[in-house]
């Protein structure tokens, strides 16, 4: 799903080369460790009733209005656009297909298809291997938000013992999907620690995923970082700042 370097380096255009690099030497930074960090910490924001209305999609301009911008600052993260409009991974898809919701909920490859989506990413940008959250708003009619949610779950149990994930000239193999505790917000939450083998199935690589429905309208945090260091969870800090711009964008 993103929505949103990944076995996974390649979903994020401006890491690919980092990547490769990586995956080239077979090695990295940091090693691997046998214990396995916790997910950080949930946002601060306190739960609530859905802060949008149920009766109908947002439009992309409303989304764009509700979501981070363009410099803008989330904890030690700044916030930027993507060049083409969204991660590449946000074309790839699952085998099974069941799996699809845990790769991305693009109109193209997802159903329910989005009525708007709106893409953004917060990393560090001074840092040359570092952490990048693709952040996605997507904004559904009737109750499209609802089946994400569901889908989602299902997907969570379904595909536990690892899926393949298709690119468009090769494939990485999930090995594990774990379910983690979501962030106390919005209507309804889930998050997800995957463990991936790279694509040349020589390096462990980690990600996250975090999705967050308000009303018809769901917040997804895809966090993975261009290293075979497992970073413990989506950064909290840019939850909390999306759902704060969030929450404060539907009162107006």
């Amino acid at each position: 799903m993103f929505g949103t370097g990944k076995s996974t380096g390649l979903r994020k255009a401006g890491a690919a080369a980092a990547l490769t690099g990586v995956l080239l030497t077979g090695c990295s930074s940091t090693p691997e460790s046998d214990d396995k960090p916790r997910p950080e910490a949930s946002p601060s924001a306190p739960a609530s009733t859905s802060p949008v209305p149920t009766a109908g999609a947002l439009t992309e301009a409303q989304l764009k209005a509700a979501a981070l911008t363009d410099g803008e600052k989330a904890g030690k993260y700044t916030v930027s656009d993507y060049t083409l409009g969204a991660p590449l991974g946000e074309a790839y898809t699952a085998d099974p297909a069941v799996c699809q919701p845990l790769v991305s909920l693009a109109e193209d490859v997802a159903d329910p298809d989005p009525a708007a989506e709106v893409h953004r990413k917060a990393d560090i940008p001074e840092e040359t291997v570092g952490i990048t959250v693709a952040v996605t708003l997507r904004a559904y009619g009737a109750d499209g938000a609802k089946t994400v949610l569901k889908n989602l779950n299902t997907a969570g149990k379904q595909c536990a013992a690892g899926f393949v994930e298709q690119r468009a000239v090769a494939q990485a193999k999930y090995l594990k999907v774990e379910t983690l505790p979501a962030p106390k917000i919005g209507d309804e939450a889930v998050a997800f620690r995957f463990t991936i083998l790279d694509v040349k199935g020589a390096l462990t690589l980690y990600e996250y995923l975090t999705v967050v429905r308000a009303g018809t309208t769901t917040l997804a945090f895809r966090a993975d970082i261009t290293d075979t260091k497992d970073i413990g969870g989506v950064p909290a800090e840019v939850i909390d700042a999306q759902w704060k711009k969030f929450r404060g964008a539907a009162r107006t």
